[in-house]
C-alpha cells in the first residue's frame, strides 16, 4: 500500500544516493547484503538483550539500504536476475530475524509469552504472504496489494519496538497484535 503513494518521494532521496554510489564502483549486490547483515545483527544483538529503542534506530537504518540498492541498479541502467532474487531472499532474512528478535525479547527479558504469540505470527505470516506473493507471479497469476506488505510490517513493528523502547506503555503490544491480524488478513 505504502509502495504506491510513498515511491515518488522516496525515490527524490534514493536516486541522487545510488548514483553517487555507482559512480564509485559499488555494486546493488553489495549494498543489498551489508544492509541485511546489518538489520541481522542489530536486531539479534539489541532486542533480546532489551535495548529496543536503540535497536529499531540502528534496524531502521540498515532497512531503507534495501530502498538504496533499487536506486543504484536504475542509476547503473540495468539490474539482474541474480541481483533480483539476492534482493527478495535477503528482505525474507531481515523480515524473519526482526520478528525472531521481538519474539526471543518476549519469550526473554520481555516476560511477555502471550505478547510473543503475536511476534511468531507476524514472522509466519509475514514470510506466507512473500512466499504467496511470488508462487501466484511464479503461476501466472497477479498478487499485488494486500493490507500490510512489506514496508507497513516494518513500519509498524519499528515504530512500535521503538516507542516501547522509550517507555510508552503498550505501543509493542498495540503494534504487534494489530500487525498480526493485518498479517493473517492479508494471507
Amino acid at each position: 500500500m505504502l509502495n504506491v503513494f510513498a515511491r515518488v518521494h522516496v525515490n527524490r532521496v534514493t536516486e541522487p544516493v545510488g548514483r553517487w554510489l555507482v559512480a564509485r564502483g559499488i555494486t546493488p549486490d553489495v549494498v543489498t547484503v551489508a544492509g541485511t547483515v546489518g538489520s541481522v545483527a542489530a536486531a539479534l544483538w539489541f532486542l533480546p538483550r532489551d535495548e529496543l529503542f536503540p535497536g529499531a534506530v540502528v534496524i531502521t537504518l540498515f532497512v531503507l539500504f534495501d530502498l538504496v540498492d533499487g536506486a543504484m541498479a536504475r542509476a547503473r541502467g540495468y539490474s539482474t536476475p541474480f541481483g533480483a532474487v539476492l534482493d527478495s531472499t535477503c528482505d525474507r532474512v531481515v523480515d524473519g530475524a526482526l520478528f525472531a528478535g521481538l519474539t526471543w525479547w518476549c519469550l526473554g527479558v520481555g516476560e511477555e509469552r502471550v505478547l510473543g504469540i503475536a511476534a511468531l505470527t507476524c514472522l509466519v505470516a509475514g514470510q506466507l504472504v512473500s512466499y504467496i506473493k511470488a508462487r501466484a507471479e511464479g503461476a501466472g497469476l497477479s498478487a499485488e496489494g494486500g493490507l500490510v506488505e512489506r514496508a507497513e510490517r516494518l513500519i509498524v513493528a519499528l515504530v512500535g519496538t521503538g516507542l516501547h523502547g522509550l517507555g510508552v506503555p503498550y505501543a509493542l503490544h498495540v503494534a504487534l497484535w494489530v500487525l498480526a491480524a493485518a498479517s493473517v488478513w492479508t494471507v
